[in-house]
């Protein structure tokens, strides 16, 4: 005979304790809860607990990628591989991310476009900031978007050097940070390193 919800007590932070057959069982998410549909009275027969048990896996899944969008906005690919790397089953995982699309927490546009001026900000050129959206697992064409709401980066380049000063020094230091070379001569006002 399968066990019965014999009282459900909210708990702080969103948890319900489920008691089954008059004795604590566990704390388990209020929305777990409802979406399981348990109440006093039900038993927590097999199909039940299965309910229950996708209901907790989606929970852990949503809260650990609200865990990692707290420090920064993250791409839904960075947030998958998160939770793949936590072990989180793929269709909880899916949920998950699929509801924070929803509601906006997860927004890859907005993650291109604000990692892109952040990037530009700290004196990096097209190519490495093109690179770094890559490696966020924003898709290329977001990537781009993002670049081209930028302001040229030719501009960005001369004005670095304006504060640095042109010389080689300077044409190596843009070189590094990912600007186009063209950018970098155009900067210099056609100065060119030998070498």
């Amino acid at each position: 005979m399968s066990p019965v919800v014999t009282a459900l007590h909210e708990k702080p932070r969103g948890r319900v304790e489920v008691q089954l057959d008059g004795a604590p069982w566990r704390l388990v998410p209020t929305e777990a809860v409802v979406r399981t549909g348990l109440f006093v009275g039900r038993a927590l027969d097999r199909e039940t607990a299965r309910t229950l048990g996708r209901e907790l896996r989606r929970a852990d899944a949503l809260a650990r990628a609200a865990r990692a969008l707290r420090p920064r906005d993250r791409s839904r690919q960075a947030l998958e591989h998160r939770l793949t790397e936590a072990g989180v089953p793929v269709r909880a995982r899916d949920e998950a991310l699929e509801t924070l699309e929803r509601v906006g927490l997860v927004d890859d546009a907005r993650v291109a476009a604000a990692r892109a001026r952040s990037l530009a900000e700290r004196a990096f050129g097209d190519a490495a900031i093109r690179f770094d959206l890559e490696h966020e697992g924003v898709a290329g064409e977001l990537a781009e978007q993002a670049i081209a709401a930028l302001e040229p980066e030719r501009d960005r380049a001369r004005a670095l050097v304006e504060r640095r000063g042109a010389d080689a020094k300077t044409a190596r230091w843009l070189a590094s940070k990912g600007f186009d070379a063209s950018s970098v001569e155009d900067a210099l006002g056609g100065f060119a390193e030998d070498g």
